[in-house]
């Protein structure tokens, strides 16, 4: 983690809508103006369960989202810690729709008790389940098992016996990959990485490499594995922190000599059938923290991010990136901020042009290593974040939160408005703009003695918020009253509180030059 200059969302039909949802990925998405693509969701978060720890993982299917993580309870939106806790150890399960916690309760404990990898088969048909654990539910188990999402019993078959932690999972129709920390799996060497049937026989894929491996992602059309983490070299040769392998024998296939420097690692990958997408977290000076894109096709940097603050999760979803980390310098990337001492947790991005997208809904950094959201997922067109944080959007709100499609909810916050200058027959008035999550331009409404008389619009964001003003033509001698609002289009603000103007009287021949002769 960087911290550079800081002090520091019947079966047929459930399948069908899962099908729907993932071809949400690929499908085209409508340009927002200066053919940008249009993000998904307000920044005005749903009422949502919290745990009461960290949530490391998440994965969706049919209509349901998994969560996974370090936690013993769960207790409503609004419940203070120890108010209205409900058992759930590591392992939560919700509708992804409404936010009910479901029944769905398997404990996963012992080891460190603790889940780290959550993914769902391509039918959604089955969860796979990884971390450290020696339970689940009343089985004994070993870092990595199975579930039936139809009703949430543990599988039988696949019941691996892993080494050690288990960081990563991805699948396709015909294999099952886990990453971690493990070197040994089913009793055969296994470094770090390893391939399975559905039904948990391990395969003879094998990719070896020096060190854990915390993020994969498979890419069945082109019979290719994307594995990140830790690592310096893969099948005996240098491959730091990236590589391409063989889906199949784990051959290597290509390394990436020159995207990331000696102490970044990467923590997640994804991809959307057109590119594949880098999460990295670096530790000291002159390391990478962000995002980078390549193509699946030839496996060339489209682009690389310049932000500070290490990224944890990166998710595409309908045409944008969505990335999970705390930023805190964007300053050399399009639509980015600058140092200002803070953080901004969650970002939204053009995969093609890496502009950061007007999207900013937050959350503080929580506890634990002190880096808020971990983890994202979009579930029936709402997404969901998991990670330490105990606020978003400076309300309490820990470890989970989510965000849907609208109604956006949130107004822009009323400026303060205040007299520039008065004189006869003329008034000034002078306001900062306000800014809005999820909303670039606002509009402004100036009221004179309850009757409008300005209306302009101007464009902010809360690292640049520039100043505004309006003269306003009165007779002489008169006294009015003024206020303020501002409106995202859907939301408005209350009337700021009054502002009261003298306008001075003209100045007599006398005042102004003395008595003629």
């Amino acid at each position: 983690m960087r911290l550079r200059n800081l002090p520091s969302r019947a079966a047929t039909r459930a399948v069908a809508a899962a099908l729907l949802c993932s071809a949400a990925l690929l499908r085209p998405v409508p340009a927002a103006a200066g053919g940008e693509p249009q993000v998904s969701f307000t920044a005005d978060p749903l009422t949502t369960w919290q745990t009461d720890g960290v949530v490391w993982a998440l994965a969706a299917a049919h209509g349901v989202v998994y969560v996974g993580g370090t936690f013993d309870s769960v207790r409503p939106a609004g419940a203070r810690p120890g108010d209205r806790e409900v058992p759930r150890r590591n392992f939560a399960a919700f509708d992804a729709v409404t936010g009910a916690l479901l029944p769905c309760a398997p404990s996963f404990t012992g080891g460190e008790g603790t889940v780290r990898a959550l993914k769902a088969s391509p039918d959604g048909r089955v969860l796979y389940v990884g971390g450290s654990f020696s339970r689940a539910a009343s089985a004994g188990v070993a870092s990595a098992v199975a579930l039936n999402t139809a009703d949430c019993t543990l599988r039988g078959d696949f019941r691996p016996a892993v080494s050690a932690t288990v960081r990563a999972i991805d699948t396709t129709d015909r294999t099952v990959y886990l990453g971690g920390d493990f070197r040994l799996v089913d009793g055969r060497t296994r470094q770090h990485v390893a391939a399975f049937t559905p039904e948990g026989g391990l395969l003879p894929f094998r990719a070896d490499t020096d060190a854990p491996v915390r993020a994969l992602s498979a890419v069945p059309s082109r019979g290719e594995l994307y594995a990140g983490g830790d690592f310096e070299s893969v099948n005996g040769r240098w491959a730091h922190a990236l590589v391409a392998l063989d889906a199949t024998s784990g051959a290597t296939v290509r390394s990436y000599p020159s995207w990331l420097p000696p102490r970044s690692v990467v923590k997640s990958l994804a991809h959307d059938g057109t590119r594949f997408y880098v999460a990295a977290e670096g530790n000291g000076e002159g390391v990478f923290d962000g995002r980078i894109a390549g193509r699946l096709d030839d496996d060339r940097m489209v682009w690389k991010d310049t932000c500070f603050g290490a990224t944890q999760a990166v998710l595409p979803y309908d045409g944008v990136l969505y990335s999970a980390s705390h930023a805190h310098d964007c300053s050399g990337t399009p639509g980015g901020f600058p140092e200002r001492q803070d953080r901004q947790h969650l970002l939204a991005q053009s995969p093609a042009t890496r502009r950061i997208l007007h999207w900013f809904p937050d959350t503080d950094e929580g506890t634990g290593e002190r880096v808020g959201p971990r983890a994202l997922a979009v579930a029936r067109g709402v997404l969901w974040v998991g990670g330490e944080f105990t606020k978003v959007n400076g309300v309490p709100q820990q470890g989970l939160t989510r965000f849907g499609s609208g109604p956006d909810t949130g107004a822009p916050r009323v400026p303060a408005l205040s007299l520039s200058a008065a004189e006869p027959g003329r008034v000034t008035l002078r306001w900062r703009a306000s800014w809005d999550r999820d909303d670039a331009s606002l509009t402004y409404r100036l009221y004179r003695d309850g009757k409008l008389v300005s209306r302009r619009q101007r464009s902010s964001t809360y690292w640049n918020r520039p100043w505004m003003s309006y003269t306003d033509s009165v007779d002489a001698g008169t006294r009015h009253q003024y206020r303020i609002q501002v409106t995202d289009g859907v939301n408005t603000s209350p009337r700021s509180p009054v502002l009261r103007v003298a306008v001075p009287p003209k100045a007599t021949a006398g005042a102004a030059g003395g008595t003629a002769r």
